[in-house]
């Protein structure tokens, strides 16, 4: 499998606090890779870091094998890195119809654009229902799908998907990570930080444990669920 992202050293701090302490990992096409660890570990630190919405302190990013560590968000977004943020971040004030829209706002192939809005109503059907509705007016679990919907727009090669069964009732978080486990069958990368370690880690290729900003484990995710420190830490034992 082809390296898609290289991340060597990264470090990320904020003004004493070294939230990420020179951390090296990478993902390979087609894999499902999760970072998992508690609250304050550094996971969505590292998210932001690889989108350049925080300065990273050290260390190097490579994505398709070019050098993206100092590059500006935007110009990330048009290498189709995409970023979908904790807490969903949709336009509350715009439809549905023009969320996705503006997922696509790079783009200038219409046909492609039509195309794709159909297959996201395919994973997503309760958007195609609620197309004219404002998007601030969606259940918590519409509003996650909204987001990851208007993310895959932007035909991402690389989907960060930082928290998406945060906030969610069961029933929702076992669809939102079965439509995760579509997407990646569909072709997209996808590294996701996630709560949920038993969640992510049934559905990941690969995981790696994030404590106090340091990997401490990595391998598969299969073996990890097994690894008896990771039951007892993560796991609920």
């Amino acid at each position: 499998m082809n390296e898609l992202l290289a991340v060597k050293d990264l470090a990320v701090s904020y003004g004493a606090i070294k939230a990420v302490r020179g951390i090296s990992f990478c993902v390979s096409e087609g894999e499902i890779i999760t970072l998992i660890g508690s609250n304050g570990a550094g996971k969505t630190t590292t998210l932001h870091a690889l989108s350049n919405i925080v300065k990273k302190a050290g260390g190097h990013v490579l994505f398709s094998g070019e050098d993206i560590t100092t590059m500006s968000p935007d110009k990330i977004v048009r290498k189709r890195l995409i970023h979908v943020p904790e807490g969903r971040r949709i336009f509350q004030n715009l439809s549905v119809r023009e969320n996705l829209q503006l997922g696509a706002f790079l783009r200038r192939d219409k046909a492609g654009i039509k195309r794709d809005v159909e297959k996201v109503f395919v994973l997503f059907p309760r958007l195609k229902e609620r197309i004219r509705q404002n998007a601030g007016t969606l259940s918590g679990g519409e509003q996650q799908m909204l987001a990851m919907a208007r993310a895959l727009m932007a035909e991402p090669k690389l989907l960060l998907l930082d928290e998406p069964s945060m906030g969610l009732a069961p029933i929702l978080v076992d669809e939102i990570f079965s439509i995760i486990q579509k997407i990646n069958a569909a072709g997209t990368t996808v590294l996701l930080v996630e709560q949920n370690a038993f969640r992510a880690l049934h559905i990941a290729h690969r995981a790696y444990v994030l404590e106090t900003g340091t990997i401490t484990k990595s391998g598969a995710a299969a073996d990890l669920i097994a690894d008896p420190a990771v039951k007892a830490a993560y796991l609920g034992g």
